[in-house]
């Protein structure tokens, strides 16, 4: 929903952002956005708590509900947070698995990069440099898709239906002494 509510410009302010959006009164709302880009028949009341309790929105004075976050990351004890485990590390193996079987000329992108000499001070500034320019590209792979997914887009034309994930992540730890 949230994604939909930063590329639908059904939603978005006269410069293309996402605008703060009334509850349920006027048009668009805050109650259409769910209806259009929520699952299933969740309450819009419902979605908004979650979205507040996960400072991914904030209301304003005169109610307005304002977009705060590029993206919901659930809590780590939620059932979504669940959901997005086992989706992101089936794909990952799936890539995996696809890369290994496959035709090197019909691989997926699988790449990483990584160092394991790196000082404790040093991790701020990388962790920081991966938040800021993964975001940047997620959001750049997000409008070309969009345009692509019939959803988001129903004149698209085209044969089949595909799924595809594009996903970026960061990890640390500690390097044992030898």
């Amino acid at each position: 929903m949230v994604a939909g509510w930063r590329r639908d410009r059904a939603f978005a302010d006269r410069r293309g952002l996402p605008a703060a959006l009334p509850f349920d009164r006027g048009s668009p709302s805050f109650s259409d956005l769910v209806k259009r880009y929520g699952k299933g028949d969740t309450p819009a009341r419902a979605v908004l708590d979650e979205l507040l309790r996960v400072n991914a929105v904030s209301r304003s004075r005169d109610g307005r509900i304002r977009l705060l976050a590029a993206g919901y990351v659930p809590t780590t004890t939620s059932p979504e947070a669940l959901v997005i485990l086992g989706t992101d590390v089936s794909d990952l193996i799936s890539t995996i698995d696809h890369n290994l079987n496959c035709d090197p000329a019909d691989g997926f992108f699988q790449r990483k990069t990584a160092y394991d000499n790196l000082p404790s001070e040093a991790l701020g500034e990388i962790r920081s440099k991966v938040e800021r320019d993964g975001q940047a590209m997620l959001e750049t792979l997000d409008r070309t898709m969009a345009k692509r997914d019939r959803d988001s887009n129903p004149k698209e034309g085209g044969t089949g239906r595909k799924r595809a994930m594009v996903g970026v992540y960061y990890f640390e730890d500690d390097v044992a002494e030898e």
